[in-house]
């Protein structure tokens, strides 16, 4: 298991080594993630600034408590609805990164296959399949923001749990989306991709938590994401070849 998960990591760091071999295609896969970062990070802070009167204005029924208490309470729900907007946030700049660069990626998807050989699927499943992988990830984002804000609320333990509980969430997602384009490319039904991923899913999310881990990073989902590009085709091409599907 342990092996497996540091494995994920791994392929990360060999998607960071691709800037040696295609430092153009990956230079330009920088472009759509600043673009995402600047308007979600944008998002974030004119939540945090208004987020002290929402939460005021949402919780009328504290008004009357002692000051002290009533402060605390205000305070936690704050900080538990701001880490699962983090979460949501998270989720949402790869998918709005992979819309808005889906011509850029799919040159690092295509050099990589090119690199690793074999076979190289015509298309990555253009545009609007994009924008439509796009949207279902920012649904099961509200749903993984959802789970991290009540697990948030458990006293003394909330916060430090819901932070490890976002960033596992969180990774198994992006991974999932990210692996996407390889699947996509060759056809494959959605079964047949579940059953890839759960083939080695202590890889795939060694990946996933790596790469959230580095979104983390302040910019470092801008410098991240082109290579959890490259990454996740390896990590593709490593399902592929360990399980080969029956379908082509």
């Amino acid at each position: 298991m342990l092996k497996e998960f540091a494995a994920g990591f791994g392929l990360l760091v060999r998607g960071f080594g691709f800037w040696r071999r295609r430092a153009g295609a990956m230079l330009l896969g920088l472009v759509p993630a600043a673009i995402a970062f600047v308007l979600l990070a944008t998002a974030l802070v004119v939540l945090g600034v208004n987020l002290p009167g929402l939460v005021d204005w949402a919780t009328p029924f504290a008004d009357d408590w002692v000051e002290v208490w009533r402060d605390l309470f205000r305070i936690s729900v704050a900080v538990v609805a701001f880490g699962g907007a983090a979460v949501l946030a998270a989720v949402t700049f790869t998918a709005l990164t992979l819309v808005i660069g889906d011509p850029f990626y799919e040159r690092i998807w295509r050099a990589v296959e090119e690199d690793l050989g074999g076979g190289v699927p015509e298309s990555g499943g253009g545009f609007w399949r994009a924008v439509v992988d796009g949207l279902a990830l920012v649904a099961l984002g509200l749903i993984a923001a959802a789970a991290v804000a009540l697990v948030g609320l458990i006293p003394v333990v909330g916060g430090v749990i819901g932070a490890v509980l976002g960033v596992v969430l969180t990774g198994r997602l992006l991974a999932r989306e990210l692996i996407t384009r390889a699947f996509e490319a060759r056809g494959l039904r959605p079964e047949t991709r579940r059953a890839l991923l759960r083939s080695r899913r202590w890889r795939v999310l060694g990946f996933g938590v790596a790469t959230q881990l580095c979104f983390l990073v302040p910019l470092g989902a801008i410098v991240t994401m082109p290579a959890a590009v490259a990454g996740s085709t390896m990590l593709a091409r490593q399902l592929l070849e360990a399980t080969p599907p029956a379908e082509g």
